[in-house]
C-alpha cells in the first residue's frame, strides 16, 4: 500500500498555470494506474485525468482535455499535473488517487487517496 500526498495547489488567475505534485510512499507506486480527480464546493468529486503504470497511456475529463498534462516519474515515486489556462470553474480540491484495476473514471475503483490540495482561480 502506497500513502499519497499532494502539494502544489495555490491562488491564481484565471489563465494562470498551476502544477500539482503527488508524492508517494511505499515500494509500490509503479504497481498503481492513478488519476486526479477534484471536488468543488458543493458538487461530487469528479475525474480529471488518468494515467496507466508507465504513464503511457492516459485520459482526461472533457473539461480538462489540451489544457492539463497528466504524468509520472516512477523513479520519484511522483505524479504530476500540469494545469494551464486555468479557469474559475477549475476551483476545487484536487485529489490524487491510486488503483490497481477498474475504470479510470470511477472514484469507487481508486483504493488510496490524498488529503487534497485546493486550487482557486480567480477572473
Amino acid at each position: 500500500q502506497v500513502t499519497l500526498v499532494e502539494s502544489g495547489g495555490g491562488s491564481v488567475q484565471a489563465g494562470d498555470s498551476l502544477t500539482l505534485s503527488c508524492a508517494a510512499s511505499g515500494r509500490a507506486f509503479s504497481s498503481y494506474r492513478m488519476g486526479w480527480f477534484r471536488q468543488a464546493q458543493g458538487k461530487e468529486r469528479e475525474f480529471v485525468a488518468g494515467l496507466d503504470w508507465s504513464g503511457g497511456a492516459t485520459a482526461y475529463a472533457d473539461s480538462v482535455n489540451g489544457r492539463f498534462t497528466i504524468s509520472r516519474d516512477n523513479a520519484k515515486s511522483t505524479m504530476y499535473l500540469q494545469m494551464n489556462s486555468l479557469k474559475p470553474e477549475d476551483t476545487a480540491v484536487y485529489y490524487c488517487a491510486g488503483r490497481l484495476s477498474g475504470s479510470w473514471d470511477v472514484p469507487r475503483a481508486y483504493a488510496v487517496w490524498g488529503q487534497g490540495t485546493q486550487v482557486t482561480v480567480s477572473s
